[in-house]
């Protein structure tokens, strides 16, 4: 049994029902997108469109002086083939003028601040648009921690979130999403030459087959390596989900309420 397949159609119903429920119940009829010219963010634009309609959503193209001409020729023909109302606002003034006062910061530092300045861009222009911030996250990632905490992570809703990355590719493939994005290396274009699977060290692939059986069927990670699994990568994953856990929940608090009364 092939544990990654979905009824397509009626996946991507739900996914659209569930937009429009959660922008009704804002109070709102509107939703904004970063559209980076990537799978997930493809995935999601085509879903929130099917349920929002023509012109209430809205897209922003966010690129830096060294995000690549191709991401954002494809997040502009995503755009256009569903008739979204869109914007291109190059992020690199911000980013550079901050980054003057600290010239020697790492290229992490550099990209959790781009992953930020995009996501705070969105808000504000879900306020001037009376409209919500839809996310593009997948299972995997937010499993994995492969996520900027009140970055790309930030959202008002995530239409793709219950999905792990082979399944956004089939979902995608379900929606026509044109083959060129469904097949080019996963990357957040955060520097030239960067991709996901180069930077964490194995493929979607592999992390969805583990990940399913760690989380969805709760084995132990020898009991999924002896299932054929590469048991160092197998060990990899479950770290980097543990180390995560601080992301996956809302920001803790002492319990100074019943800990402390006089």
């Amino acid at each position: 049994m092939d544990r990654f397949e979905l009824d397509w159609e009626r996946a991507a119903r739900e996914s659209a029902r569930f937009v429009g429920e959660r922008v009704a119940a804002a109070g709102r009829r509107h939703g904004v997108i970063g559209l980076s010219g990537g799978i997930d963010s493809s995935v999601s634009a085509y879903l929130a469109a099917r349920a929002l309609g023509p012109g209430r959503l809205h897209a922003f193209m966010l690129p830096y002086r060294t995000s690549g001409e191709e991401s954002l020729e494809d997040a502009l023909a995503v755009a256009a083939y569903l008739d979204l109302p869109h914007e291109v606002i190059d992020i690199t003034p911000m980013i550079d003028a901050y980054f003057e006062r600290y010239p020697d910061a790492v290229r992490l530092r550099r990209a959790n601040m781009m992953a930020r300045e995009r996501m705070a861009i969105l808000y504000d222009q879900s306020e001037r648009l009376d409209a919500l911030v839809v996310g593009t996250g997948n299972r995997t990632e937010a499993l994995l921690g492969y996520t900027t905490l009140w970055g790309d992570m930030a959202c008002a809703f995530n239409p793709v979130g219950d999905l792990y990355k082979t399944q956004v590719r089939r979902m995608a493939a379900h929606l026509g999403v044109p083959e060129r994005i469904i097949a080019k290396p996963p990357t957040a274009d955060l520097w030239q030459g960067q991709t996901d699977e180069g930077e964490l060290g194995f493929s979607y692939e592999m992390a969805d087959q583990i990940l399913s059986r760690l989380v969805d069927d709760g084995m132990s990670e020898e009991e999924v390596a002896a299932e054929g699994l590469d048991a160092q990568v197998v060990a990899r994953v479950a770290e980097r989900m543990a180390a995560s856990e601080f992301k996956r929940r809302m920001p803790p608090a002492p319990a100074l309420r019943e800990a402390c009364r006089p």
